[in-house]
């Protein structure tokens, strides 16, 4: 045989090589890709459920190739339009022959006699006219295309790109537009619909053809009967079903993170990690909250919700159901706004990760000013001193601010760049200290993605017994077959250690809760979480961030033009949407200590410095470099007559008579706020008068600032107003002159508030004391 074929090839020689160019041109005959048509980009759960789809860009409803047929859908195709399909080879002579000779008798093209095979060529082939001159060009192909794929293949490719009608391309979409439903759920009577609809397209228009359409639908029907395909109950059954009357809309379960996918995916289907019945519930409370907020003209809302430990986005929900007008197709998780006050738990972390803080230290909150600069409280108030965790947990901007100088800022932002927060771009002097108060811009994303690295160093360290990884801020994920990388364990922490990350938590778990949720605390069932508010200047965004030990819920509220309104603040706005869903969640313990980065050492009851001894104290875990911290230094000896009434020394009473007690003492303007909000506090008693004493400092400025500008206030009725001086005293009963520019203008008593009304210019204020301390301050009057 072989050498039979070796002569032929010898005596044909072109012959050979014909039909070896034939071989080939009919192997390469068939385009690869067959169709390169756009499609949409559909977003599925990862159980296939549709969360929403966006048009291809060529303005047609044609989903990606379907990834199975149905098999009733395979039925009644195959019934329908090309019984013989398991049994030809890309065409039936017999069906051809039929519609030549109909077409012959009627003189024009009235059947084609077309297999699937050969109606997926012509698909493929955009419709050419149908000649007879095509149809050896379709028989080509055709059975090309049968030597390449399998029968399945073909129908997938059939039921993926046939018309059903309109601008609907394909059995995915066909479904869901003239049904409401997946595919794979469609009766046998709405898939017999959908069988005959590329044969006739047009039939579909709702109200139009109804009639012709159902005689093809229940004579399909019929055929599957009489094939024993299906029985005469199903039969019955099916031909009594109504066809559609009018078109379904596609789901929009999450129409932002669509069209984020459609950036990064077009026109291929995703299987996305939302979960669909959580991302539902939180659709429905962004709408009810949506409803009360835009009362209030405001009309912009974002929530994100997180998986700590996968990464996986569970819930997407980029804005409200706005309208346009007022920007319903902006995605506000990716929009950059103000940070208002999510920041703050950053810095305390990381003061407290290298021993410059501890959880209960007074930090300062009075009136400052520095290089300019004037941070205010949001209730524009003032404590004196507070303790660290509760600023925190208050959310204080002036402790914030003083933190923050003390901490450094060119290293808070450097140590920032390890969080990736992308619109945190500028260096730290574009920022200054306002960057710790809403001074930068930030988006939800972003912020959410911190927080959940925070959270997850702490379940690490649990799980791995004290070790960390060394990519924890990674991207989250959206796209189901995607999973994150931790990097690597290790020793090192990768930016702050997990003690001074739990401390900051238990803080942030003590923020007073909205209206209706105050008493958290005295119920089992009370869901745990470290959360923070954020407000930003003029009320234009409202944050609230919360973490638990398996999700991360974010929520920004505002309206995404900057606009802002009054009483719009994380408290009253965001922190409902966030407990709201919250309640959504599963519970989930609270974070274990992570007592192999906690020391337990001694503190100051009232200070919450490393404890003196003159301190009463109480035992506290702390960061390990908190063991280096500074030791208290407001209990100060005192020594005090029989009745510790006054002070003394031994200039005026007997060693032995004097009784010595530790005294808990504010430096004097920190004691003028502490005292009205701590009435436990206890001013140091005076020196008895025949005391001799060396001079301290008794009082000092609450307003002017130094070397600061002060505009004169001007009434309603156009006037001129005084300017207020304002001093504290350590014995506020002491008798104190006031002086500007060495003119005297006045004396108070207890209350230390002097009107003046100075000329435009620079001024010296001056302050003498009946004991004789003086104190001077510069300051600049302008109109």
């Amino acid at each position: 045989m072989r050498r039979r074929i070796k002569t032929y090839l010898k005596s044909h020689p072109k012959r050979c090589i014909f039909f070896g160019i034939l071989l080939v041109w009919y192997y390469f005959l068939l385009p690869n890709p067959l169709f390169s048509d756009p499609t949409a980009t559909v977003i599925e759960t990862k159980k296939g459920e549709l969360l929403g789809a966006k048009i291809a860009a060529d303005g047609q409803w044609r989903f990606p190739e379907t990834d199975s047929v149905p098999q009733k859908f395979i039925h009644t195709i195959i019934a329908f339009e090309d019984q013989q399909f398991y049994r030809h080879f890309g065409f039936n002579p017999l069906a051809m022959a039929k519609a030549m000779i109909q077409n012959i008798k009627a003189g024009k093209v009235i059947r084609g006699g077309s297999t699937i095979t050969q109606q997926v060529i012509r698909l493929a082939r955009k419709g050419q006219k149908r000649t007879y001159f095509e149809k050896i060009k379709e028989l080509l192909l055709a059975t090309r295309l049968e030597f390449g794929a399998s029968k399945e293949e073909i129908l997938k490719l059939y039921a993926s790109y046939a018309p059903f009608g309109g601008n609907v391309v394909g059995i995915d979409m066909a479904a869901w537009r003239y049904f409401g439903l997946p595919a794979y759920q469609l009766s046998w009577a709405e898939s017999a619909t959908l069988a005959v609809l590329p044969n006739a397209p047009s039939l579909i228009y709702p109200g139009k053809n109804q009639t012709i359409l159902l005689k093809k639908r229940n004579r399909l029907l019929q055929t599957l009967l009489e094939q024993q395909t299906i029985d005469s109950l199903t039969y019955q059954l099916a031909i009594t079903e109504p066809l559609p009357h009018k078109p379904y809309f596609l789901p929009q379960t999450s129409p932002h993170l669509l069209e984020r996918l459609a950036e990064e995916y077009p026109g291929q289907r995703i299987q996305t990690t939302i979960d669909p019945h959580l991302q539902k519930q939180v659709n429905g409370i962004v709408k009810q909250h949506y409803e009360s907020l835009k009362q209030n003209e405001v009309h912009n809302m974002a929530v994100m919700v997180m998986d700590v430990a996968t990464r996986e986005v569970r819930s997407y929900v980029g804005n409200t159901p706005t309208d346009r007008a007022h920007q319903k197709d902006v995605d506000i998780i990716r929009a950059a706004r103000s940070t208002g006050s999510t920041l703050k738990p950053i810095l305390y972390a990381a003061m407290m990760d290298k021993g410059e803080l501890l959880p209960e230290q007074l930090v300062s909150d009075i009136p400052t000013v520095i290089a300019g600069y004037s941070p205010k409280n949001f209730d524009e108030g003032y404590s004196g001193a507070v303790p660290a965790n509760r600023a925190l947990a208050r959310s204080l901007n002036i402790p914030a601010v003083r933190l923050l100088q003390q901490y450094g800022l060119q290293r808070f932002r450097d140590e920032m760049n390890a969080l990736r927060i992308d619109d945190i771009r500028y260096g730290a002097d574009h920022y200054g200290l306002s960057l710790i108060v809403g001074g930068a811009e930030a988006n939800l994303w972003d912020l959410c993605k911190t927080y959940a690295g925070f959270a997850s160093i702490l379940r690490h360290y649990e799980e791995t017994s004290s070790e960390y990884f060394s990519e924890e801020f990674v991207t989250p994920i959206m796209v189901a077959d995607q999973k994150v990388d931790f990097g690597i364990k290790k020793q090192q922490k990768p930016l702050y250690g997990a003690g001074s990350i739990w401390l900051t938590f238990e803080a942030m778990k003590k923020v007073n809760r909205p209206q209706g949720d105050e008493a958290w605390e005295f119920y089992d069932s009370s869901k745990e979480i470290a959360w923070k508010t954020g407000t930003s200047f003029g009320n234009r965004d409202a944050w609230a961030i919360g973490v638990s030990q398996k999700h991360v819920v974010g929520v920004w509220i505002g309206n995404a033009d900057g606009e802002g309104r009054p009483e719009l603040t994380g408290l009253n706005a965001a922190a409902p949407v966030l407990f709201d869903v919250f309640n959504l969640l599963p519970d989930s313990k609270w974070f274990p200590a992570p007592y192999d980065d906690l020391i337990e050492v001694n503190v100051c009851a009232q200070s919450g410095f490393l404890a003196a001894k003159n301190c009463p104290v109480k035992p506290m875990y702390v960061p390990m470099a908190g063991a280096r911290n500074t030791a208290c230094f407001y209990h100060i000896p005192v020594h005090l007559d029989s009745e510790k009434q006054f002070r003394v020394n031994s200039s005026c009473e007997a060693v032995t008579d004097i009784i010595h007690e530790s005294w808990f003492v504010l430096p004097p303007l920190q004691a003028y706020f502490y005292k009205t909000n701590n009435a436990s506090y206890r001013t140091l008693p005076p020196y008895r008068s025949d005391c001799v004493v060396e001079t301290q400092k008794q009082m000092d400025f609450i307003f002017p600032k130094a070397n600061s500008s002060v505009y004169l206030p001007t009434g309603f009725d156009g006037k001129v107003n005084e300017v207020i001086l304002k001093i504290a005293h350590i014995h506020p009963d002491t008798k104190v002159f006031w002086y500007v520019d060495d003119v005297y203008v006045g004396m108070t008593k207890q209350f230390h508030e002097m009107p003046v009304l100075p000329e435009p210019g620079k001024h010296i204020i001056t302050v003498i004391d009946e004991k004789g301390n003086e104190l001077r301050r510069n300051i600049e009057i302008k109109e």
